[in-house]
């Protein structure tokens, strides 16, 4: 059979400082397989030549509709994209989007395509603020449209906060899952506060050693990612997560499952839904030695051990308890290998049962599965029986997979 034709996606470029940002995403874009059009705008390429691009992308690179008139270059490109991402996405750009304007090649492609569109603003905080850019925002938004980020950060000169672009490895993950999806990710989790524990915790043994897990934190920061972008107001609990912050949310970092618990309780009850992607450590040792632990001829001590308290089971007694809000939806993830006895499946539904959460999101570990890898493959078991397959794909992918169905649930009341 002949290989599949690279996934098409055009790269729309606009005139912002973030502009140099673009190579970087553009050469992610390139290297994952992609076929890519950069089209910039005229005020783009003061920024970055047409060089640059048609070097990183090979393929030439133009601003205005009457370049290559015979092949109607701004109805072809829109026709044949299977993308289409803007980044940076200036105010000036996203009002012209907004509305409908089509006075150079690139506004002219996005009016000709039926292609998934994101965008990455960015552009100091009063303009992101200001009321025109966000009535511009929410036009994109209902038209379909993904938004990314911004970020807040250091902007042009000595100002800082929110209007930084978003990472380009973040916008590239989020491209990613569009293809996959084939389609724009619903903006239907605006005014829903999400919570996403994600890492691996660890326990300290002395200032040098500790005991961990494997997990990398992909998976959760994923979630984090695609709630986002759906317009969720989300937190981050990191547990030693060697992650870029994804654009937008707030984060909160910890080391111990003790720690994990405790700022997973306190703030539980600002939110809406509680997704426990984290790897907690099952035991942690009864003493931590102040001093590292010395390697001498002597056989060592043995490492007393003590149980972590299960967050998970905690939060869902808290919820039975009254103590948190009786429609929080909690939702966790279990990490499972089959054997002669049960299946992954089997072994899921049985920690379902124990945990009582309203959903988990089983991983089948054996040979490697899950860990540290760029892509997922798993189940989601619901207390009301559903089993929902998520079959194998980038983690974002599995994310808004996840966020599917805990989307379908809302307004039904926890089992």
């Amino acid at each position: 059979m002949p290989p599949s034709p690279a996934p098409r996606v055009v790269l729309g470029v606009s005139g912002g400082i973030a502009a140099y940002k673009s190579c970087e995403l553009l050469r992610a874009l390139t290297e994952s397989g992609h076929h890519v059009d950069v089209i910039p705008t005229e005020a783009a390429l003061r920024f970055v030549g047409a060089a640059t691009f048609e070097a990183l992308s090979g393929n030439p690179v133009t601003t205005g509709v009457f370049s290559d008139i015979p092949s109607v270059r701004h109805v072809r490109l829109g026709q044949q994209a299977d993308l289409i991402v803007i980044a940076p996405a200036t105010a000036d750009l996203i009002a012209r989007m907004a509305a409908g304007r089509a006075d150079d090649l690139l506004t002219s492609t996005l009016l000709a395509t039926l292609a998934p569109v994101a965008i990455a603003p960015a552009m100091h905080t009063e303009m992101w603020q200001h009321p025109a850019t966000q009535a511009n925002i929410a036009t994109l938004r209902s038209r379909g449209v993904t938004v990314i980020g911004p970020a807040s950060g250091r902007l042009t000169g000595k100002d800082t906060g929110p209007g930084r672009m978003a990472e380009p490895a973040e916008i590239a993950q989020l491209a990613r899952v569009l293809l996959e999806r084939r389609d724009a990710l619903p903006h239907d989790l605006a005014g829903t506060r999400v919570l996403v524990t994600a890492g691996g915790t660890r326990e300290p043994l002395d200032p040098v050693r500790f005991l961990t897990n494997r997990s990398s934190g992909k998976q959760g920061y994923a979630l984090v990612q695609v709630a986002a972008a759906r317009g969720a107001a989300v937190t981050l609990i990191s547990a030693n997560a060697a992650l870029p912050t994804p654009a937008g949310v707030d984060l909160v970092r910890v080391e111990t499952a003790l720690e994990l618990q405790e700022a997973t309780v306190a703030a539980a009850a600002d939110h809406d839904v509680v997704v426990m992607a984290a790897a907690v450590s099952d035991f942690r040792p009864t003493e931590r030695s102040s001093s590292k632990i010395k390697k001498t001829a002597a056989e060592p001590e043995r490492i007393a051990l003590a149980k972590n308290p299960d967050i998970l089971a905690g939060l869902v007694a808290e919820r039975e308890a009254g103590r948190l809000p009786a429609g929080l939806r909690i939702v966790g993830f279990a990490a499972e290998t089959g054997d002669e006895r049960y299946t992954v499946e089997e072994y899921g539904k049985q920690k379902l049962g124990r945990k009582r959460c309203d959903y988990l999101v089983v991983n089948d570990v054996g040979e490697g599965g899950a860990f540290e890898s760029d892509t997922n493959a798993g189940l989601i078991i619901g207390r009301d029986g559903r089993t929902t397959e998520i079959p194998r794909g980038s983690k974002q992918l599995v994310a808004a997979q996840i966020l599917d169905v805990v989307t379908a649930s809302a307004g039904s009341p926890s089992a």
